[in-house]
């Protein structure tokens, strides 16, 4: 149970109600401080429409984010906001691989991104030797926009836990096709 109410678009001052365009727990609990969820939207609307890094990628990435923190919101919202970006259910199984130690059929440079995201999850910055290998094929700008995406989600996941965001029941049904590991 959240920390905190979900408000609804007549509990909200009208300038702030855009903001509940998207009807989820997230946004109806971060608009009781309109100015911050603004930001926050800023940031998070950035990243999945204004950046140039490849959205499947991104996408890879913030997946991992939420697959390595347990964090089934993040998760569950990602799978489904992925597919619309071109992530497929073998590059989901192949993310379960990777983070497994395991083989998977993703291409070198999903692998390499998926690993600097376990690093920057796990180790709080990716390894010289990670970063130089994506380097290899995105620009500076890319890397730039894939880091900051990267510690973005391993904020808002924090923000999910420690707010106790609960998950919308339509996501509950993506569990059942990719369990997280300990988690319900």
């Amino acid at each position: 149970m959240a920390r905190l109410p979900y408000l609804e678009a007549d509990q909200v001052a009208p300038e702030y109600r855009d903001m509940l365009k998207r009807n989820t727990n997230l946004h109806k609990l971060l608009v009781s401080s309109p100015e911050m969820a603004r930001a926050f939207n800023g940031i998070g609307g950035y990243i999945r429409f204004k950046s140039k890094l490849d959205p499947r990628l991104r996408e890879l990435a913030i997946l991992q984010v939420g697959w390595m923190e347990k964090s089934e919101y993040e998760f569950t919202h990602h799978v489904k906001i992925g597919k619309e970006f071109g992530v497929t259910d073998e590059d989901i199984t192949g993310l379960m691989a990777e983070t497994n130690g395991k083989p998977s059929k993703l291409e070198p440079l999903a692998k390499a991104i998926l690993k600097g995201a376990r690093e920057m999850v796990r180790e709080l910055a990716m390894s010289d030797a990670t970063f130089a290998e994506i380097k290899q094929h995105l620009s500076d700008e890319h890397m730039v926009d894939l880091v900051l995406t990267i510690a973005f989600y391993c904020g808002v996941v924090r923000v999910l836990a420690t707010m106790k965001i609960d998950n919308e029941p339509y996501y509950k049904e993506v569990l059942q096709q990719y369990p997280i590991p300990g988690v319900n």
